[in-house]
């Protein structure tokens, strides 16, 4: 039974015992509801004292050191510590979060308070600073922050009577601030000779700027402004830890363990000693106190809590207890009762009811406690002590049998064995001591074979043996009683084992994270009957695993509460319940168990919200074995959108070759051309990872991205227009409501969000500092308000921005695993939801944070990849396509239907005024009705059906659909294979773009008389592209390889292209048919060229680092040009046809002779002079210039001079397409660069008559088109190139085209003015009528 998947049982916290008095103070208050609210290790705990009964607020995963009540006092604030604390506003009612404060405390947050009217909550950090914060709780918002003070604070307070005042305490200080607007500003509290400068502890403000303070030495002091006034000496014996205003008057409680009670001119009404009452005791330490009517709060430091009614003083009430400050190891059940054994390092042995819910029995010990056992028959508890002894108690009435000390070190583990007749001592020592029972516990055998401390052990059902952990994660068996170790494994064969509590052996290999250390998982038990165990780890966590658990990296449930280590868990007897202890938090938690069966039962409960996956039930995710990965999303999920190095590095890397610039900055530098060129016509959309980027804007036109460059295009006019703000791959595209401005997400160390206007391609706002490695889903909120947006970092991070302000809102980890899409909920702006691999989550904002549920799939199917999301016509409505082909329909949060929508997985969906439309993986684009209960209407996308107006050809029929969008009586469909194509709703379907596919594009070249180029690519195809204003594909074919180079012969009539296995084709160049094809070389073909002339020979270079030379007519290999020493990257001929020049990976510059091959050597002076025709290299004197000052990092990829030999155009790793003057003599010449292409652009051609430069960029797909421009043609229009690397003040000014861009003023106009420009009638006033160019559309298209 290898199952990895987690157990469909769970576990709910039922009750914890303890409260967090130590190193805490004014933690513990009445509720509205008369409830006590208070927090022990990472829990909130509202206890109800009438009804017995513990409700618990699990919004933390750490420890909580801090807590206020609203003045409403429903309302609780929890802070915690941890590296990135954060703070929890939630209602106490409920338990449910109602805000999430984050992301400026570090360490920790040590206290917190509400102001008067509870709008605004203020908190001290940890910090080395101890920064005081005060927020708009509600909003999640920072208002202001300041350095509170060099020492700890202890508390701090509003002043009630006088609006943005406050009052902050501690180590040797009391400070006064005031808040104006948003900055806060102390002023220290004078002690002058009225009283000694010491440590304030606690403080209440009342009327008339007066002040109280309780200080270290148990004297009150009253403060009249920022002055010490008078002193009340001896209010308490010691420290006055904690002081609580209420209408009465104040209650103070101090380390003397007594309460006081003050009337409101702090004149003495009475005191209440707690250690003369009958459950006192001498020590006892008081750190809250809380006085509402004639009840007394009163929380002590070794975690009780008393209610004290105050007519009858003398008995207080003991409502909670639990162990005191010190580590919390041993725990034990009893055999046949509801009741569980705990010792701990505050020298204690308690027993607890598990029906009650109360301490039964304590007693003290000389010793620290380590670890417990109870006898069989349930008669004697064994104690196992720090310093190596063991003491045996009668449960009965905890009196002692037998004290033992046999060994030096802590004794960590014993066990009684089933027959009752032995007990097995294991000590850290490294051994195990066997004693006998009925012997008065004399030892009978010790098991000596380990060589660490022993961890864990457990008795066979028949008591003949013993298996045992030890530190080193060594598990070893000993037959009893003698205690000799067994090695022959046949002999354990059909051992059945008492009790499972091991952590290492075959059956509990899946407990075990796939990287982790052996001493991470402090405890575990067996339910045999139930098949689950528990284990508690180091990391506060309890988990639930199937049992037995063989496989490694098994799912689990998991459950937080406890803030550190969990050091020990246990079953009770029955099964019922599960026991677990903390170390550090000394508490006690029992979790009830809830089997399968009782699940259906609990279905109509609201599944738990989780912030930070802070309660999930699930691991990362709860099936391990669901089905396979549809192939396109597990192609999908593997690619990496990391780069080696990122263009926002530049600027450092420049920094570091410091040297390099300095010598060039000295030398007379070629100047840049004046000549440019103009990003002109783009070919490529980006579907083959993206979806849903593909939208008509307001004015009918359409806009995508592809590469780094959003693309608005005109299919009237066939133009387009480009928004150039991104240097890096655009990843996703999101429409405003209004179809005016779209939202692009890129890929960056650290990445950004660009919204821009898709009529004047000007950007509106940049949002970054949130998002690492990239964004990869965007969403505007129905008023346009708001932006959501998904990061590619690890934890998928989600921010809520308010876009024009540049604000982030709220921010939290969204999944492990890829997301693939966001969407906000159109009615609520608050609430949104994120669907992915195995993840559909619904989130609400919560202030700073955001709080998600899982979707509910109940018993109606299992959790499922999700690919597509959109939000139905209610706000409670929402429809995700899986990856499977369904259709989930959700209402809330639970699943309430699945229609089967697509053969294979559902990628895109797009909500309409009734109905929806959906497309898939099939190709077929489907419309809905407003239930998904018809579809209405199907559209395969299919070559039979292209109108005949498209611009190009459609690859294959039912290409996968990866966008869908309406308008314009268009459903517009953007595919896998980059093509966008526009479905008239009467059937016929017109191509309007289209590009290379998923694979790199390296193969490129231009017609030697005709405007049209070649490209071959790793995506198996050969295109032929018109390059004049039709701007289409002409024609296509599939390729048995992918391909990385082509040419055209000199006469245009034949193309060669090369492929990855070490062949290539020579085919004809209209229609693209075989004329030869040959294979002498295993390695790809990096480039092919035809000699000058009339073509007659074919030079053929591959990685093999050889150039073959075939003669084209007699179809033989004539020569082979040997001597390069690594593979070649560029082949250029002599105009002759008799001389090769060979680039290679080596960057060596090597000449061949033709058509023999023989290597020559030829100086350099000469290779000047000799007429090339045609320059590819990037190596030589010619072109030394075009090498980067940071050339280590990066490469030139590809050049292409023009004909007349004045400019050379190259293509680099950065995706920058850069002009040089030729030739670039002289080191870091001078250039103009043009950004769009995202990553590597891997080649570069002049057309024939130099109008275009054309481009083709490596991983982007994307074929580009560049008008070159001479130098005096110049117009208005905005100028997309840069100036060279060195900024060039040193010599003479920039270049004219960077003067203009200095002078382009960017501002953004003030935002509270409306950036759209308002005029006619609003879209809801308006009477329906098309607008011109619609009207004229319809006409057009019937």
């Amino acid at each position: 039974m290898a199952d990895r998947s987690a157990p469909s049982c769970h576990l709910r916290l039922e009750w914890v015992y303890g409260y967090r008095g130590h190193q805490c103070r004014n933690n513990l208050y009445y509720t509205a509801a008369k409830e006590i609210v208070y927090f022990v290790a990472g829990v909130g705990v509202v206890y109800s004292p009438r009804e017995h009964r513990q409700k618990f607020y699990l919004g933390h995963q750490d420890d909580i050191i801090s807590l206020a009540l609203h003045p409403e006092r429903v309302l609780v604030a929890t802070g915690q510590v941890g590296k990135e604390p954060y703070i929890c506003v939630w209602d106490s009612y409920t338990v449910q979060t109602v805000s999430v404060l984050k992301d400026v405390h570090t360490h920790g947050i040590a206290c917190l308070a509400f102001d008067l009217d509870g709008q605004r909550l203020v908190s001290v950090g940890l910090d080395s600073k101890n920064t005081v914060c005060v927020w708009d709780w509600r909003k999640g918002k920072l208002l202001s922050m300041a350095p509170g003070h060099t020492d700890r604070i202890f508390d701090i307070s509003w002043d009630l009577y006088q609006p943005n005042k406050l009052v902050s305490c501690g180590v040797k200080h009391i400070k006064f601030w005031s808040l104006c607007g948003n900055s806060l500003t102390p002023k220290r509290g004078v002690f002058g000779k009225t009283g000694d400068l010491q440590t304030i502890l606690c403080l209440a403000c009342a009327r008339d700027e007066v002040t109280y303070s309780g200080a270290l030495n148990g004297d009150i002091y009253v403060w009249k402004g920022i002055n010490l006034v008078r002193t009340i000496q001896g209010a308490h014996a010691a420290g006055i830890f904690s002081m609580n205003a209420c209408e009465e008057g104040f209650a103070t409680g101090g380390r003397d363990g007594c309460v006081r009670l003050w009337d409101l001119n702090f004149k003495p009404i009475t005191v209440i000693d707690l250690r003369e009452t009958d459950q006192g005791y001498k020590g006892l330490s008081v750190r809250s106190v809380c006085w509402r009517g004639d009840h007394i709060l009163v929380g002590t430091q070794d975690s009780e809590i008393f209610e004290i009614v105050v007519h009858e003083r003398n008995k207080p009430f003991l409502i909670m207890q639990g162990h005191c400050e010190g580590e919390l190891w041993a725990l034990a059940v009893h055999p046949t009762k509801p009741l569980a054994m705990t010792g701990s390092d505050d020298r204690s042995v308690r027993i607890w009811s598990l029906i009650d819910h109360a301490l039964i029995a304590r007693c003290n010990m000389e010793e620290p406690i380590r670890c417990a056992a109870v006898s069989t028959d349930g008669i004697h508890l064994a104690l196992g002590m720090k310093d190596g002894s063991f003491t045996v108690l009668r449960v009965r009435d905890m009196t002692e049998v037998v004290h033992i000390k046999d060994r030096k070190e802590a004794i960590h583990e014993l066990k009684y064995s089933p027959d009752g007749n032995f007990l097995a001592v294991g000590s850290n020592d490294s051994s195990v001591d066997i004693y006998g029972v009925v012997q008065r516990y004399k030892k009978v055998g010790e098991c000596i074979g380990s060589l660490s401390f022993i961890t864990h052990m457990d008795w066979s059902s028949d008591s003949k043996y013993i298996q045992t952990n030890d530190g080193n994660g060594k598990r070893l068996f000993y037959r009893m009683p003698s205690g000799k170790e067994v090695t022959n494994k046949e002999e354990l064969k059909g051992v059945q084992w008492a009790s499972w509590t091991c952590v290492s052996g075959v059956e509990v290999n899946g407990i075990w994270p796939k990287y982790s250390d052996i001493n991470d998982i402090n405890s575990v038990d067996a339910n045999f009957i139930g098949q689950v165990m528990v284990t508690a780890d180091d990391y506060g966590i309890v988990k639930l695993f199937r049992y037995p658990c063989l496989r490694k990296g098994a799912k689990f449930k998991k459950y937080l509460g406890h803030s550190a280590h969990v050091t020990n868990v246990r079953w009770s007897h029955d099964h019922q319940w599960v026991v677990s202890i903390g170390g550090a938090d000394h508490s006690v938690f029992q979790w009830k168990f809830v089997p399968d069966r009782k699940l259906k039962d609990s279905l109509h409960i609201a599944p738990q919200e989780s912030l930070v996956d802070s309660n999930s039930d699930e691991s990362d995710s709860d099936q391990s074995d669901v089905p396979e990965l549809d192939s396109e999303i597990e192609q999908e999920t593997q690619i990496t959108y990391r780069r080696q190095v990122y263009k926002e590095d530049l600027p450092q890397l420049k920094e570091q070759c410091k040297e390099k610039r300095k010598s060039a900055a000295s030398k007379r530098r070629e100047r840049a051309p004046g000549n440019s060129i103009r990003l002109h016509f783009v070919h490529g959309y980006r579907g083959y990872d993206c979806r849903s980027n593909l939208f008509y804007t307001q004015t009918g036109e359409i806009v995508y991205h592809v590469a780094a460059v959003g693309v608005v295009y005109n299919r009237q006019q066939n133009t387009q227009r480009f928004y150039l703000g991104h240097d890096d791959d655009i990843l996703c595209l999101a429409i405003h409501p209004l179809k005016d401005y779209v939202a692009t997400g890129q890929v960056g160390r650290d990445s950004s969000i660009h919204i821009w206007d898709t009529e004047t391609i000007k950007p509106l706002s940049v949002l970054k500092g949130y998002h690492q490695y990239g964004v990869c889903a965007v969403d505007f909120s129905a008023d346009g308000k708001r932006l959501a947006s998904v990061g590619i970092d690890d934890n998928h991070t989600i921010v809520l921005w308010d876009w024009k302000k540049g604000e982030k809102l709220s921010a939290v980890r969204g999944s492990k695993d890829k997301i693939f899409v966001v969407k906000i909920n159109p009615y609520m702006p608050e609430k949104l939801i994120t669907v992915g691999i195995k993840h559909l989550k619904f989130w609400r904002r919560a202030g700073g944070g955001l709080i998600g549920r899982k979707g509910c799939i109940g018993a109606m199917g299992r959790a499922d990849t999700m690919m597509c999301a959109v939000y139905g016509w209610t706000e409670e409505m929402a429809f995700s396509g899986t990856s499977t082909g369904d259709v989930c329909i959700w209402r809330d949060v639970f699943l309430i239907k699945t229609v089967k929508a697509h053969d294979g997985p559902v990628f895109s969906m797009h909500a309409l005024e009734k109905g929806f439309v959906t497309g898939g993986k099939d190709g077929v684009v489907a419309l809905w009705d407003d239930t998904f209960e018809r579809c209405l209407k199907t559209y395969a996308i299919k070559r039979a059906a292209l109108a005949p107006g498209s611009k190009g050809l459609l690859l294959e029929d039912n290409p996968s659909i990866r966008a869908i969008s309406l308008g314009h009586g268009h459903i517009l469909v953007g595919t896998k294979n980059g093509e966008i194509l526009e479905v008239d709703k009467s059937g016929p379907i017109t191509l309007l773009v289209q590009g290379h596919m998923e694979g790199e594009v390296w193969g490129l070249a231009t017609h030697p008389h005709l405007p049209i180029c070649a490209t071959v690519s790793d995506d198996k195809t050969l295109r032929i592209w018109d390059l004049s204003p039709s701007h289409c594909m002409l024609a296509v074919r599939k390729l048995k390889k992918g391909g990385r180079c082509c040419c055209f012969s000199p006469d245009g009539k034949a193309l060669a292209v090369g492929l990855n296995d070490g062949s290539f084709l020579i085919v004809n160049a209209d229609t693209l048919e075989d004329l030869v094809s040959f294979q002498h070389r295993k390695d790809v073909i990096s480039e092919i060229r035809f000699s000058p002339g009339a073509g007659k020979y074919l030079a053929v270079a591959s990685c093999d680092n050889f150039v073959d030379i075939y003669n084209v007519m007699s179809s033989k290999r004539v020569g082979i040009c040997k001597g390069a020493s690594s593979y070649i990257t560029h082949l250029d001929w002599d105009i002759r046809g008799k001389l090769l020049q060979v680039n290679t990976g080596a960057k060596e510059q090597l000449f061949f002779e033709a058509p023999r091959g023989k290597k020559q050597t030829i100086p350099t002076l000469e290779v000047e002079k000799i007429g090339w025709a045609s320059w590819t290299s990037v190596l030589g004197s010619c072109c030394e210039g075009i090498w980067p000052i940071i050339g280590e990092v990066t490469d030139v990829t590809a050049s292409c001079l023009t004909s007349d030999s004045k400019v050379l155009a190259t293509g680099d790793d950065f995706g920058f397409v850069k002009l040089f003057r030729y030739p670039a003599k002289g080191k870091f010449g001078k250039f103009k660069r043009y950004v769009a292409h995202s990553t590597h652009v891997t080649n570069v051609r002049w057309t024939y008559d130099d109008s275009l430069l054309v481009t083709v960029g490596g991983a982007d797909t994307s074929l580009m088109l560049w008008t070159y421009e001479m130098e005096g043609h110049r117009d208005s229009r905005q100028c997309d190139s840069e100036e060279s690397d060195l900024d060039s003040e040193e010599d003479g000014g920039y270049d004219s085209d960077v003067t203009r861009e200095n002078e382009i003023n960017y501002t953004i106009k003030a935002l509270s003015t409306n950036i759209r420009p308002m005029f006619g009638i609003k879209p809801h006033l308006q009477q329906k009528e098309p607008t011109l160019d619609e009207s004229s559309l319809f006409q057009t298209t019937s």
